[in-house]
């Protein structure tokens, strides 16, 4: 019809017959403060904050307490010992929570000298 009124945007580049450098920077004198550093910036390495410390979460108490109190709360005390409670009601919230913090001075993962302690 008409010829083209936008030329190509692709192009065939040559590829060279013989491999090349690359180009080498320039070298500075290694005199002073790196490149590039802010002043007041600490170039040293410093230590992984994400550490594993061995610690592990053992025991956990979940408490839903909805915000109208028309609406009945409820909790679960749960442990990797196999320690698991659940309860409903004010009354039973309140009296899982004590035996929650109870189990966590008597568990044997959090405690384990504790069986020595009660024999004596």
């Amino acid at each position: 019809m008409s010829t083209r009124r936008h030329p190509h945007l692709k192009s065939v580049t040559t590829t060279p017959h013989k491999p090349q450098a690359a180009a080498q920077p320039v070298d500075s004198p290694a005199v002073g403060e790196p490149k590039g550093v802010a002043e007041g910036v600490p170039i040293a390495v410093r230590p992984d904050p994400r550490v594993d410390d061995g610690r592990r979460p053992v025991a956990w108490l979940h408490v839903v307490a909805p915000a109208s109190w028309s609406v009945t709360p409820s909790a679960r005390s749960w442990c990797t010992c196999g320690y698991e409670r659940h309860a409903i009601g004010r009354a039973a919230v309140l009296q899982l929570v004590t035996a929650h913090g109870e189990h966590r001075t008597a568990c044997p993962l959090l405690n384990p000298d504790s069986k020595g302690r009660t024999a004596a």
